[in-house]
């Protein structure tokens, strides 16, 4: 049944209120409570429902400016579940304030259950699922109306900003829970938009990303101008990203898992650690490695896999990926390039996967939620270390419920095992900075530390001998327990695996700290570096790097170009590090 969206009261201090407004007399019900403020779009309120649409009138007619929203409901309408709606602004026609940039013809702010609104951040993720962005976070914090009141805006191109409270709320409390600033004068044209020639505000690159996460067909050249990566065969591209969207539309994968496959699909021949650093700016830390690793992956289901060994194998790719969105894109890369052998070998791991029960989006989240109920109040690290230790043994087909998880993973339970955070990078990446920030560090082993106590940090001739000494040390730096950084480039499996052969015999809980830094960035940062590292030695580690997989540690940061952890896997609760 269609409801009608609620009238928000204006705050005190807002200039726009008119005599026929609302005004928020009482603010009790914000203050105390965590808010988030957002900018007011000059749109037209909308609703969307499983099966249908309106504007802020119930029984409002066809305008041409609905027309696209139109066909947006017409796509996710079925995602939608029953008894939901979706409120947002209709930002198709320019109303008193031009837009140029947007990343959609509508943005939603809220999303009710029946009588009841979610909270902002269950909002925010049910909306992207969609393909829908919310409009811009302003601030967020603790309601403080001198916070509020010193918000400066530019009112010739905002309109104003809205206020809720971040935790859900029902119908009936909606005037003590959202309130809006609105700027003196909003609406400035002398004829009603309405009854105005249509003018269609502007869409910026990234409306291209969300246009994909709706489940609207791909325009490849627009995404990949979004992204700001070209490739070298266009058609190639066009032909891998049809083919990989039907069949993730087949199997009901929308929002990022839909993009991230479509971009995997499109840029399939790019290097897997290039592609993730560049990525980064334009999607977001997650989406751009979690695109990367598809792109890594996808060739290891056109090549022939002992049977016997496929479901360990597939189990352990479920920890970097999603199956169903890897087996599309591993299914449409041969295809595009006529090449049947792989794309039967592809069918045949997809089959072993649906098998196994893998193929669905998150196949391992039961047995991760039950663990964590179960250990709920344990130490984050040991509760850390206990998932890996079950993602294991799952993926080796050891344990396959939630009560044999709790039991599988008993000894580690105390927290009583050493700590190896194992940095991973080129160098000028940011490690030893990172190294550097990280609280509680015991011992930090740098090989280039090593080299320069012998010498010259640059003299490469005693490799063989530093790393000796280097693994000697972290093994006497574990086994007398605490926090341990090993510093060194790390730039492939191999290497990497010395370090982890000792960190097991030491039992340490390991943690990849994965630095995804563009290329030009790090030949920009090296130039201001005390030891600068010859550039062609910097292109060709910058080359040979390839990045561990999630999984491959006991957990996983990633540190973009800010320095910070921007992304994380393998905890047990939430995904921060």
């Amino acid at each position: 049944m269609p409801v009608h969206y609620p009238r928000t009261p204006h705050l005190p201090w807002s200039p726009g209120a008119t005599a026929d407004d609302v005004r928020a007399g009482d603010l009790s019900g914000l203050r105390g409570r965590e808010v988030v403020v957002t900018e007011k779009l000059d749109g037209e309120n909308t609703t969307l429902y499983p099966d249908g649409m309106h504007a802020r009138s119930l029984d409002s007619a066809h305008h041409p400016s609905r027309a696209w929203v139109k066909g947006l409901q017409g796509r996710i309408g079925a995602r939608i579940p029953a008894g939901w709606r979706v409120c947002g602004e209709n930002m198709y026609a320019r109303h008193s304030i031009p837009y140029r940039e947007l990343e959609s013809w509508f943005y939603g702010f809220s999303v009710w259950a029946g009588e009841r609104c979610l909270d902002w951040d269950r909002t925010v993720s049910f909306l992207r699922d969609l393909g829908i962005p919310a409009p811009p976070v302003l601030w967020r914090g603790v309601f403080d109306e001198r916070t509020l009141r010193a918000l400066r805006l530019d009112t010739e191109r905002q309109e104003g900003y809205v206020v809720r409270t971040v935790e859900g709320f029902g119908r009936e409390e909606f005037a003590g829970r959202v309130a809006k600033w609105v700027r003196r004068e909003h609406v400035r044209t002398g004829t009603h938009w309405m009854h105005a020639t249509v003018v269609p505000n502007t869409l910026g690159p990234a409306a291209a990303l969300w246009s994909v996460r709706s489940g609207a067909d791909a325009d490849v050249a627009a995404l990949l101008d979004a992204v700001g990566i070209a490739v070298k065969d266009p058609a190639g591209a066009e032909a891998a990203v049809a083919e990989a969207a039907g069949r993730l539309d087949v199997i009901g994968r929308h929002g990022d898992a839909r993009l991230e496959g479509v971009l995997a699909a499109a840029l399939h021949e790019l290097p897997r650690a290039w592609l993730a650093a560049r990525l980064a700016r334009p999607l977001g830390m997650r989406p751009a490695r979690r695109v990367a690793d598809l792109v890594g992956l996808h060739t290891g289901l056109h090549r022939p896999f002992p049977d016997e060994e496929r479901r360990a194998g597939l189990a352990r790719m479920a920890l970097a990926a999603d199956l169903g969105v890897l087996h599309a894109v591993a299914a449409a890369v041969p295809a595009a390039h006529a090449d049947d052998q792989a794309r039967e070998q592809v069918e045949w791991s997809a089959l072993h996967a649906e098998d196994a029960g893998l193929l669905g989006p998150d196949p391992l989240e039961p047995l991760r939620s039950g663990l964590r109920e179960a250990l709920a109040g344990l130490d984050p690290q040991a509760a850390d270390r206990c998932w890996a230790e079950a993602r294991e043994a799952y993926a080796r087909g050891r344990i396959a419920t939630v009560e044999e998880a709790v039991a599988a993973t008993w000894r580690w339970r105390p927290g009583r095992f050493p700590r190896l955070v194992h940095l991973v990078g080129p160098a000028g990446s940011g490690k030893s900075t990172f190294a550097a920030g990280l609280p509680g560090i015991d011992v930090r082993l740098s090989l280039d530390d090593l080299r320069e106590a012998r010498g010259s940090r640059a003299d490469q001739r005693a490799n063989r001998e530093v790393l000796g000494e280097g693994l000697a040390r972290l093994d006497a730096a574990l086994a007398g327990g605490g926090i341990v950084v090993w510093d060194a480039t790390s730039l492939n499996q191999h290497q990497r695996s010395l370090v982890h052969a000792v960190a097991r015999r030491r039992d340490a809980l390991t943690t990849h700290a994965v630095m995804l830094v563009d290329e030009d960035e790090l030949h920009r940062r090296n130039d201001r570096r005390a030891h600068p590292v010859p550039p062609h030695v910097l292109a060709a580690q910058a080359r040979r790097f390839v990045p561990p997989y999630p999984g491959q540690a006991h957990r996983t940061w990633y540190v973009g170009a800010s320095g910070t952890v921007e992304d994380a896997d393998g905890a047990l609760v939430g995904e921060e590090a």
